[in-house]
């Protein structure tokens, strides 16, 4: 039994013949190689989920929904994380790699339930080449319980003395912002959900919507 998937975990198990008539060629294409889907923050019915394919082209990205019950392997980004696999990576000078080299063991002394999401993160899941030398390192923190602004702005110095662009998005129970607008000044920041963004003045409480 896998458990329930959350945003930017990847799925195997989603097959060409479950795609609509409607899906393109490359995604069923893609699923015919046993590439994972990505899920995605959308709203689905009871027992599906809302994923993404990715194609070869960075423009080839499509959305749908599979079963959960279909679901034969999940690999989250926290689970990336702990494989360490970029330390084997075959283009260890990339930024994105030299940044995660140096990050991730202060961010494990932080004790943080921190993940790989983004290009990388996929590349170093399924082992299909994705990320590129110019590639962000993209970075997810799952944070049940409110961060002070002041802890995120320093969190935000840590990851401006790795190497590259550095994306953080914090996690919370009810969608995910990013780490430098939650370190920001600004009274309210935008809240990615399952039903589109929201503005909101706290990320940990749904009922701080702005008007």
């Amino acid at each position: 039994m896998h458990p329930t998937p959350r945003p930017h975990d990847l799925l195997w198990g989603l097959r060409p013949e479950h795609l609509s008539q409607e899906a393109p060629a490359w995604a069923r294409a893609a699923l015919g190689r046993h590439v994972p889907v990505v899920v995605r923050r959308a709203s689905a019915e009871p027992g599906w989920v809302a994923v993404g394919i990715r194609g070869v082209a960075r423009e080839q990205r499509h959305a749908t929904w599979m079963r959960v019950n279909e679901i034969s392997r999940l690999v989250s980004p926290q689970a990336v994380a702990r494989s360490g696999r970029w330390r084997s990576h075959a283009q260890p000078q990339w930024p994105a790699l030299r940044a995660l080299n140096q990050l991730a063991p202060r961010l494990d002394a932080l004790g943080l339930a921190w993940g790989v999401t983004g290009s990388l993160g996929f590349e170093l899941a399924s082992g299909i080449a994705a990320a590129h030398p110019d590639s962000d390192l993209d970075l997810s923190l799952r944070a049940s319980h409110q961060l002070p602004r002041d802890w995120a702005r320093t969190l935000c110095r840590l990851l401006d003395e790795a190497p590259g662009r550095i994306d953080l998005q914090l996690e919370t129970p009810y969608g995910a912002v990013a780490l430098r607008e939650w370190a920001s000044e600004a009274p309210r920041v935008l809240l990615k959900t399952q039903d589109g963004p929201l503005l909101v003045r706290d990320p940990w409480q749904l009922q701080q919507v702005a008007a």
